[in-house]
């Protein structure tokens, strides 16, 4: 059985969530998604997610690629994995080759974990549709 796991803050639900689900499941049989808490994103990305963390998580669990929707409470994707023991992680492609994604890779190689790059949605973001509506409103 594939277990497969991807996280993601999933702020303003956009095609290119949408996209990655369900690539995601289509190479797994059992899909957990790490939706990143608040308290995370206010400490990674030093701003408030505008969807609260259980909306976005409700939202995440309703589609229905996902299986299993968990808190991702911090970045410490082996932590992750010692907890649900999947062995696919998956992300979209603009993280390959970046220094944070290839220390991942040889951490999780030794144990058996396949890093699958999914292809990224071009055009769309959280932070194109937020600046999107500040100029709309602005």
């Amino acid at each position: 059985m594939i277990i497969g796991y991807t996280t993601g803050v999933f702020d303003m639900f956009h095609i290119g969530h949408l996209n990655i689900l369900r690539r995601a499941k289509e190479q797994c049989d059992y899909l957990i998604v790490g939706v990143s808490t608040d308290e995370l994103v206010q400490n990674d990305k030093h701003k408030s997610p505008v969807i609260p963390y259980n909306e976005r998580a409700a939202i995440v669990e309703a589609i229905r690629y996902v299986d299993k929707v968990v808190p991702q409470e911090d970045k410490n994707k082996f932590g992750a994995w010692e907890k649900y023991r999947f062995n696919t992680m998956f992300v979209g492609s603009d993280w390959k080759g970046t220094p944070q994604w290839e220390g991942f890779e040889k951490q999780f190689a030794p144990v058996g974990v396949k890093i699958v790059y999914l292809q990224h949605t071009d055009g769309i973001s959280s932070t194109l549709l937020t600046d999107f509506i500040k100029n709309k409103l602005g």
